[in-house]
């Protein structure tokens, strides 16, 4: 089968990381360096979408990507009524999901990768589906539904678990073990996890995936645009990462800090809670209290370096 990542000629993916840090011109960065970078969509209404797609397309002439999240189900509004008290309101909604859709009809994009789950049917927009699967399960499903590339997240990723069903009981698979548990699936692989070094590169590509997703690695890059205590926190801080729901309602992993310890038991209820606590992070962030916002960043974080993100690209493809 082929793919768009077979005609790239560095098999490096720039991660779309939502809520800041991927931004036009990491996207552009990424895609000029002859990897494949991705807008992520998370969180945005589809006219800013359309203005980001625009505003990348004005920056390099190579393909590149959309990363939606899709839709999942409402919770119950009595497992996080006392967990929101007193902060912002909660709420459900679909991201704009089917505005999104409209709009990408009548884009020219590589691929759209979908996170949360996978549409079935998938949508019917141009370019390759690819769909994210942290489990075996969920690669078989996805290949079922029609899913042009699988992208493996293992738990070592920073960032929202790729997961359909955010369960209690969750135990994310390492990116080593999915790889091997994938190994015969019939379509291509881009490992994504805790990625952070040529040799990581090269492993992951040795137990079969076509190319590597790199989010963490970019966090620090110069067209990145993650915040500045966020990038002090990820330079000079020596935190251990953990999985949480303190933040947004969904299992996610960042580097500790007070916010995740003071919330150790935050209950399942995604786009929930990530409203309720939206106000409360923008504050934080705009103090610059790095102990009050989300550092989603994978366990290998302390590999990330300040430079270009073409350097990156490049230093990582070997």
């Amino acid at each position: 089968m082929h793919v768009v990542i077979d005609d790239r000629p560095v098999p490096i993916i720039g991660a779309p990381m939502a809520g800041g840090p991927t931004t036009p011109e990491l996207v552009a960065a990424v895609s000029n360096a002859g990897g494949l970078g991705f807008l992520s969509a998370g969180y945005l209404s589809a006219s800013v979408l359309g203005e980001r797609i625009a505003a990348t397309r004005a920056l390099t002439d190579q393909p590149f990507g959309v990363n939606l999240f899709v839709p999942g189900p409402r919770a119950d509004p009595g497992t996080y009524a006392d967990y929101v008290a007193g902060l912002g309101e909660p709420r459900w909604e679909d991201d704009d999901w089917d505005a999104k859709l409209a709009l990408l009809a009548g884009e020219d994009i590589a691929a759209v990768s979908y996170t949360f789950g996978c549409p079935d049917p998938l949508p019917d927009v141009p370019g390759e589906a690819w769909v994210t699967v942290t489990s075996p399960d969920e690669a078989r499903a996805a290949i079922a539904t029609g899913a042009d590339v699988l992208v493996a997240q293992g738990g070592e990723a920073g960032g929202h678990r790729g997961t359909w069903v955010d369960a209690p009981d969750t135990v994310p698979i390492g990116l080593l073990s999915l790889l091997q548990l994938l190994g015969e699936v019939e379509v291509p692989v881009v490992a994504a996890g805790g990625i952070g070094t040529p040799e990581a590169v090269r492993a992951a590509r040795a137990l079969g995936a076509a190319a590597v997703q790199v989010g963490t690695a970019l966090l620090l890059a110069d067209e990145a645009g993650t915040v500045a205590a966020y990038r002090e926190r990820l330079v000079t801080g020596s935190a251990p990462t953990a999985l949480t729901r303190a933040f947004s309602g969904r299992l996610a992993r960042g580097v500790r800090n007070r916010f995740m310890a003071e919330h150790p038991d935050a209950p399942i209820a995604y786009p929930e809670i990530h409203h309720a606590t939206a106000q409360l992070r923008a504050a934080a962030r705009a103090a610059g209290d790095a102990d009050g916002f989300n550092l989603w960043a994978g366990e290998a974080y302390p590999l990330a370096r300040e430079r270009p993100a073409a350097e990156i690209v490049r230093w990582l493809a070997g």
